[in-house]
């Protein structure tokens, strides 16, 4: 498979639901690797959001993104139509803070992205497989997940409402049944929640063409598309949220009661559980050539996934054969700690210097550590999956995030402060 961006750009406008912010959205092809990545037109230096889960923001009724302080609201049609057309590089430009909501469906932004066209570039699509069954719980939301072919899934829902009840749909997410079966399906809300949604600073551009408006006994305006379009729309919505990995989603999903935050959880433990394959991935030939480390103090296998500047994902498979274990608690063998916090500070350089020709002309440094917690032993056998995100940058300053994962478990988190300097 080639990665797949758009041969021309196209332009949609409206109003956003949440904001009530007016604002044209263009659609352009972008360099292969780039990903899904929003831009803020009307902001000095035109800064970026990457459609990347480390960005998300808000979850209440819509998936927000943030970037610091710049945000982009409501972007889970966009990035439905997008995942539903295999659309791995693409970037989004924006005059204003949130995506029109249109008619509500994601099929205004699937036809456009149709109309724009297709062109398979450089490079290989991530893919995240899923390899073996889990669960995620968040709230109310609960989702099953299991290995298969495709991406197919399966929601139900529960309203006290005589219109929506209890409603279960399952599709196969390609293409061509996505257009057929969900993206017409519109966003739904109730007329007795519209006055305290708006005090919250929601529902601002609110109005009964861009959604189903229910009442205490039916539809207060216009017809349903199709009886079930309710959970139609939590169909595509999962989809949306699930753009957020950047990789193409192979496996089948059960939801039970999904929202945005459930989505997210989801898709942070599909990240963590499956397998991904992905063209930023590093052996340990190509960590050697970054890292000025070696044995017994390398204590970085593989990188699995980058985006360069914001984050990095590192595995560390820690073996019986350890040279440490011999010496901390013989007999009852466990990963010293300053260990877990160095092989994370060593995934985090290579955030900081990704390239060979910076690692033979500068060195990462670190000089602080904050917020340092161990959560659970590690052990031989066990595999260690670091996640590792810039969170501020200051001339040559840089504070990192990371937090350290075996079989999806937290082990360990901390503040990380370094600055690249020349050797």
């Amino acid at each position: 498979m080639a990665r797949r961006t758009l041969s021309s750009i196209v332009e949609l406008s409206g109003t956003g639901l949440h904001t009530g912010a007016r604002t044209v959205v263009r659609l352009h092809p972008a360099a292969p690797g780039s990903g899904i990545v929003f831009q803020r037109e009307d902001l000095d230096g035109k800064p970026l959001i990457p459609a990347r889960l480390g960005q998300v923001e808000a979850t209440e009724r819509r998936t927000g993104l943030a970037n610091g302080k710049v945000t982009i609201d409501t972007v889970e049609h966009l990035l439905a139509a997008a995942h539903a057309w295999h659309v791995d590089d693409m970037l989004v430009s924006i005059d204003g803070p949130e995506p029109p909501i249109l008619d509500g469906s994601f099929l205004p932004w699937f036809d456009a992205i149709e109309r724009a066209g297709f062109a398979d570039h450089d490079g290989e699509p991530a893919v995240l497989r899923v390899v073996e069954p889990f669960t995620v719980q968040a709230g109310e939301a609960k989702y099953i997940v299991a290995p298969g072919d495709g991406l197919q899934i399966t929601a139900t829902i529960e309203w006290d409402h005589p219109l929506i009840g209890r409603q279960s749909a399952s599709f196969q997410m390609t293409p061509e049944l996505f257009r057929r079966d969900v993206a017409s399906a519109r966003t739904f809300g109730f007329v007795h929640e519209v006055e305290s949604l708006q005090q919250r600073g929601l529902l601002k551009g609110a109005s009964p063409e861009m959604a189903v408006v229910l009442d205490a006994k039916g539809v207060a305006s216009g017809t349903l598309r199709w009886p079930d379009e309710f959970v139609r729309h939590k169909l595509g919505d999962i989809l949306g949220d699930l753009a957020l990995l950047g990789a193409r989603v192979v496996g089948r999903i059960i939801a039970e009661r999904p929202s945005h935050q459930g989505n997210v959880a989801l898709a942070q433990a599909l990240a963590r559980r499956g397998q991904r394959t992905d063209p930023t991935r590093l052996d340990i030939n190509g960590i050697m050539k970054v890292l000025p480390h070696r044995f017994p103090f390398l204590l970085v296998d593989r990188i699995v996934e980058v985006e360069p500047g914001v984050r990095i994902v590192g595995i560390k498979n820690v073996t019986a054969n350890e040279p440490f274990f011999p010496g901390h608690f013989p007999g009852h063998p466990i990963m010293p700690g300053v260990l877990i916090v160095e092989a994370m500070a060593q995934v985090g350089g290579m955030l900081l210097m990704p390239t060979e020709a910076e690692a033979q002309s500068s060195v990462v440094y670190f000089t602080a550590l904050d917020g340092v917690r161990f959560r659970k032993p590690v052990l031989p056998g066990d595999q260690l999956r670091f996640e590792v995100e810039v969170v501020q940058v200051r001339g040559a300053m840089f504070r990192t995030r990371g937090k350290a994962f075996v079989d999806g478990q937290l082990v360990c988190e901390a503040e990380m402060m370094a600055t690249v300097r020349p050797r």
